[in-house]
């Protein structure tokens, strides 16, 4: 099975529809989760992008400002085919603000700029508000109300989207040739350190959604908190936990493969291992590489999502995710998407 190929969650998808038909039918917002210092060096961008590339867009942002492109700061990449709002911090170091209205690209626009005493940093937003419409979707269009009213109150698996793995799935192709002995630039191995650890675990997961326990605990759980990297466990199971992981304050959770033992126990460690050894010269790898064990939740509950059906054929969703979570492996579940 390959990492296109996942299970679902609530069977086979009731729609079939094109998604990303133009950029504006992909809407992205970053959710920061603070507020500008109002005061520092560093002016903090609002920015809105149609079809361009996060890292392009921080270059000629430097390039405008006049400053190394060091000196320029975001906390995700967004996607190039989608309309895309996201902040900038720019390290301007006792210059003045240039006057961002004339930043010399059609495709980019400086919406509001304040001034911050940090750059930001990679990783540093709470999540991401999305609002996508998918063109031409035919099939059962109660069946998908119904899917999407589950996923409101249930979740959907918290699979790594194809993003993460390249053209066709080719990065983890790519990933054990590096870890056979083939050599790539810094930035290339990064990613594909990222695809091998992803790829395990959307095949643990891919495992408990065949058996049905993403959502529910399995013994030897490791628990991941809501909105947060900390997890803990395992311990029994017992009606305070049962209550948190009906509220989603609670995640069961997968590896993040590393060096060290799984931190799982009994049946979640067994099925984790086996998952680990068939992949074993990723795992091998990885531990080669010294990431270290790390754990993500299995299971992913979208905050406000809404849908209407803007006509027969098109559909627009509405939900926010947190950071590091795909607004696809929502959608997957509702349609087939080309």
């Amino acid at each position: 099975m390959s990492d296109l190929e996942l299970p679902y969650a609530y069977g086979n998808p009731p729609l079939t529809a094109v998604m990303r038909s133009s950029p504006e039918d992909f809407l992205v917002e970053e959710i920061l989760g603070y507020d500008a210092d109002g005061e520092g060096e560093h002016a903090l961008l609002w920015v809105e992008k149609r079809g361009a590339n996060t890292d392009w867009v921080a270059r000629e942002l430097a390039r405008f400002a006049g400053i190394p492109p060091l000196n320029v700061g975001y906390a995700g990449l967004k996607d190039r085919h989608a309309v895309t709002r996201q902040t900038f911090s720019v390290q301007l170091a006792g210059k003045p603000d240039p006057d961002w209205s004339m930043f010399p690209h059609e495709e980019v626009k400086v919406l509001a700029a304040t001034r911050h005493k940090r750059k930001l940093k990679r990783g540093a937003l709470r999540g991401n508000r999305f609002v996508l419409v998918l063109r031409h979707a035919e099939g059962d269009r109660v069946v998908a109300e119904q899917v999407l009213a589950q996923i409101a109150q249930r979740g959907v698996p918290n699979y790594f989207g194809e993003q993460r793995f390249g053209r066709e799935g080719g990065n983890v192709a790519l990933a054990r040739a590096m870890f056979a002995g083939r050599r790539f630039d810094r930035d290339k191995r990064h990613f594909l350190l990222s695809a091998a650890r992803s790829h395990i675990f959307n095949h643990v997961l891919s495992a408990r959604v065949e058996q049905g326990s993403w959502d529910s605990p399995m013994d030897g759980e490791i628990w991941a908190l809501a909105g947060s990297r900390s997890w803990f466990g395992p311990e029994p199971f017992d009606a305070t936990l049962s209550e948190r992981l009906a509220r989603g304050d609670i995640h069961p959770s997968g590896p993040l493969w590393g060096r060290g033992d799984t931190p799982a126990k009994e049946d979640v460690a067994a099925l984790e291992n086996a998952v680990a050894a068939a992949n074993a010269d990723l795992a091998d790898g990885l531990v080669a590489a010294k990431m270290d064990q790390e754990r993500r939740a299995l299971r992913m509950i979208p905050q406000n999502l809404k849908w209407r059906w803007l006509d027969d054929t098109a559909l627009e969703l509405s939900f926010e995710l947190p950071a590091g979570a795909y607004a696809t492996t929502v959608v997957r579940e509702i349609a087939r998407t080309g």
